[in-house]
């Protein structure tokens, strides 16, 4: 999956039991979730969305969508190109008025949005979830360490994995470590062969063309645009 899917702001209404494959949006945006409801699993985790509640999303993510029966009808609205969301799921106390600001202005929806929304923890759900939430914590995570503890066969793992996040993990955790050293070599004075050994990389090599692979560009050419 290397080509980049243009996000469509605005409304945009899924039917039910719609699977959206696994895509990569080169945009940072939010999604604010008006009615139904689905299933997000991707480079943030796996959520659970349902109509009031916002999933944030950062440049260069992953993700594929599973909807519910009745569909689901979203707002989406474009977020600042440096915003790095902390938080994947969020609560909207008042949906109708940002969706009432968006048709005037989707800027002062966002601005609305990000100053009354608030964070929604995350429930880890079965050990798909518990992996991509380990890989995310330690980009150096042994698969086969981390099977054997739970007492998973490797085809267990990566059948498994496939089944709910649409990758494999080893394929997830590589697209892991691109969007942090991405984030690194645009954020950061930290040299590049530095950041290769901090994403868990074998050699700076290896990090160039992983990089290249998810945002189109190398971390040396992103590092040049930047400045």
């Amino acid at each position: 999956m290397s080509h980049l899917s243009p996000v469509f702001y605005g409304r945009q209404f899924r039917n039910g039991f719609t699977v959206l494959p696994r895509h990569r949006h080169g945009d940072s945006y939010l999604a604010l979730v008006l009615s139904g409801g689905y299933e997000e699993a991707g480079d943030g985790g796996r959520h659970r969305v349902r109509a009031g509640q916002v999933v944030m999303h950062g440049a260069f993510e992953a993700h594929l969508n599973r909807y519910d029966v009745e569909g689901s009808e979203v707002l989406d609205l474009a977020l600042p190109s440096w915003m790095e969301p902390s938080t994947v799921l969020m609560q909207a106390p008042d949906p109708d008025t940002a969706v009432r600001l968006a048709e005037r202005d989707p800027q002062e929806a966002l601005a609305f949005l990000l100053e009354t929304m608030r964070p929604l923890s995350h429930r880890l759900l079965d050990w798909p979830d518990e992996l991509a939430h380990a890989m995310t914590l330690d980009p150096h995570l042994r698969l086969q360490d981390w099977a054997r503890e739970r007492r998973l066969a490797d085809a267990t793992i990566s059948r498994g994995f496939r089944q709910v996040f649409g990758i494999a993990p080893s394929a997830y955790r590589i697209q892991l470590k691109s969007r942090f050293a991405w984030r690194q070599a645009t954020s950061g004075r930290e040299t590049l062969s530095s950041i290769a050994a901090h994403a868990g990389f074998c050699d700076q090599a290896h990090m160039t063309h992983a990089v290249r692979a998810v945002t189109g560009r190398t971390p040396g050419a992103w590092r040049r645009h930047v400045k």
